[in-house]
C-alpha cells in the first residue's frame, strides 16, 4: 500500500506562539483526518484536520478538532511541565521520525486544548519501545476552545530533531488525535496504523512528511 504523503511549507518568518490566529496558516490548506487506527470512519463530531509548516528554526503543526462530546481535559492544567498520561486525556499528536532510513527511532508530541503538553524520545530498533521520558524538546505550545472545535498549535525546534531540513526532504510520521471516553475513545489517525486494537506506535505505517 502506498504510503500517505502531506506537504510541509516553508516560511520565512518565525509564528510567535502567542499568536494562534496568525494570518500566514491561511495561505496554506489543512488535511482532513476522518479515520480510527483501524481505518473505520469515525463521527464527524470526531474528525480533526492539521497543517504543518517549517521555518529556519521550527516545525509548526495547528490542529482544529470538532468537539461533538464534552472534552475529557484537566480540572487544573499544569502546563509549566510535561503531562504524563496525557494520552488518556483529549489530544492531537504528531509522531516524527527524522531520519528515512530509521523509522523506529522518532518522537513524539502531544499537545491539550487545554494546552498541556508531553515530549519523548522512542526507539523501537530492538523490539521493545523504550521511550526517554527525560527527553527535552522546547516544544511549545497555544490553544484555544470554542463553541464547536478546539484548535490547538505546536512548535517544535529543529535543534531538538537532530537536524534541519533541507527543501526537498522526506520524514516519516504520523498524526492521531485521541477524542472521548471508555467504552467508546475514539483513536484518529492520518495513516491508519490497521492493528488489531488501538496502536499509534507502528513505524511501519508512518506516512511521508515532503519539506517544500
Amino acid at each position: 500500500m502506498k504510503p500517505k504523503r502531506t506537504s510541509i511549507s516553508y516560511i520565512a518568518n518565525e509564528i510567535d506562539i502567542r499568536d494562534i490566529d496568525n494570518d500566514v496558516w491561511r495561505n496554506f490548506p489543512e488535511t482532513a483526518v476522518s479515520t480510527y487506527w483501524s481505518g473505520a470512519e469515525a463521527p464527524e463530531g470526531r474528525h480533526f484536520s492539521f497543517k504543518i509548516l517549517w521555518s529556519a528554526e521550527n516545525l509548526y503543526v495547528l490542529f482544529r478538532a470538532n468537539t461533538g462530546e464534552p472534552l475529557i481535559v484537566a480540572e487544573k492544567p499544569d502546563l509549566a511541565r510535561k503531562s504524563l498520561g496525557l494520552w488518556d486525556r483529549d489530544v492531537c499528536e504528531i509522531f516524527i521520525a527524522p531520519n528515512r532510513d530509521e523509522p523506529r527511532r522518532y518522537f513524539e508530541f502531544e499537545a491539550a486544548p487545554t494546552g498541556e503538553w508531553l515530549d519523548v524520545a522512542l526507539d523501537l530498533t530492538g523490539g521493545e519501545r523504550i521511550s526517554d521520558w527525560e527527553y527535552n524538546s522546547g516544544m511549545k505550545t497555544a490553544s484555544r476552545i470554542e463553541d464547536d472545535h478546539t484548535i490547538t498549535m505546536i512548535q517544535i525546534p529543529f535543534t531538538s530533531l537532530g537536524k534541519t531540513p533541507k527543501p526537498g526532504d522526506l520524514w516519516l510520521g504520523n498524526i492521531f488525535r485521541c477524542v472521548g471516553k471508555d467504552p467508546t475513545r475514539g483513536y484518529l489517525t492520518w495513516s491508519p496504523t490497521m492493528t488489531e486494537t488501538p496502536n499509534f506506535h507502528v513505524p511501519e505505517r508512518f506516512g511521508e512528511f515532503v519539506f517544500k
